[in-house]
C-alpha cells in the first residue's frame, strides 16, 4: 500500500521548526534518543497520565517527564522514583499543549510494544499524553487541542496508524481508557485524509 501523501503547505511548514510545533508550549525532556536510521514515522499513540492517580492540575506529569519530580511530595509518587519516561506532547485538562521532545527524535513513551508485526513502537511513533485516567471523561478543551495537534502532526508525517497505548501493549497498559472518544478522533482523521488528498 503506498504511503499516504503529506500536505506541505506554507502555513503547515511555518508552524514547525526542527520537529517542534510552534503553537505548543515547550519544555525539553532529557528522555529521548535518535530514531533508527531511515525510520518513517507513521503512528500516533494516545496515552493518559495523572499524578497522583486521579488528580489533575498538579504539574507532576511534566515534572516526571523532565526528571525533576519531587517524589516526596506525595506518598504515591514513590512508585515512579527513578523512572525515565517522556512523551512528545502533553495536553492538560485545560487544553494547553506542551511539547517535550522533537518529533524528529524518539521519545520514551510506549515501552515494550508491538503493532502489526513491528516491535518497539517508540521507533516509529509520536506519543501524545492526555492528562486523565481511566475513571473520568476527558474535557472538551483537550479534544479541541488534540484535533489541532493531530492535524498538525499529519501535515508533517505520513501517519497511517492512530492507536492507544493499550493497542500496542495489550494486557500491560489500559490507556487511553474507556472514556476516550475514539469515534471523534477517527472522524477527525477522516477529515485530515480529505485535506491531504485535496492538497497533494
Amino acid at each position: 500500500m503506498p504511503a499516504k501523501r503529506v500536505r506541505k503547505s506554507a502555513d503547515a511548514v511555518s508552524d514547525w521548526c526542527e520537529g517542534w510545533w510552534l503553537k505548543a508550549r515547550h519544555e525539553v525532556s532529557p528522555n529521548f534518543d535518535e530514531r533508527p536510521p531511515g525510520t518513517v514515522v507513521d503512528m500516533v499513540v494516545i496515552h493518559y497520565i495523572s499524578l497522583p492517580a486521579g488528580q489533575f492540575g498538579t504539574g507532576y506529569p511534566l515534572d516526571l517527564f523532565c526528571n525533576r519530580l519531587n517524589i516526596h511530595a506525595h506518598p504515591s509518587l514513590q512508585e515512579v522514583a527513578g523512572l525515565r519516561v517522556s512523551s512528545h506532547f502533553f495536553i492538560s485538562r485545560t487544553g494547553e499543549v506542551t511539547q517535550l521532545v522533537s518529533t524528529g527524535y524518539r521519545a520514551w513513551h510506549a515501552g515494550v510494544s508491538s503493532w502489526q508485526g513491528r516491535d518497539a513502537c517508540n521507533n516509529f511513533s509520536i506519543g501524545i499524553e492526555l492528562e486523565g485516567d481511566g475513571d473520568h471523561p476527558f474535557d472538551a478543551a483537550q479534544y479541541a487541542s488534540l484535533d489541532a495537534l493531530c492535524e498538525a502532526i499529519a501535515s508533517q508525517n505520513p501517519i497511517k496508524h492512530w492507536v492507544g497505548h493499550s493497542d500496542i501493549a495489550p494486557g500491560r497498559k489500559s490507556d487511553p481508557g474507556p472514556f476516550f472518544d475514539w469515534s471523534r478522533l477517527l472522524k477527525k482523521v477522516a477529515e485530515i485524509d480529505v485535506k491531504v488528498t485535496k492538497n497533494s
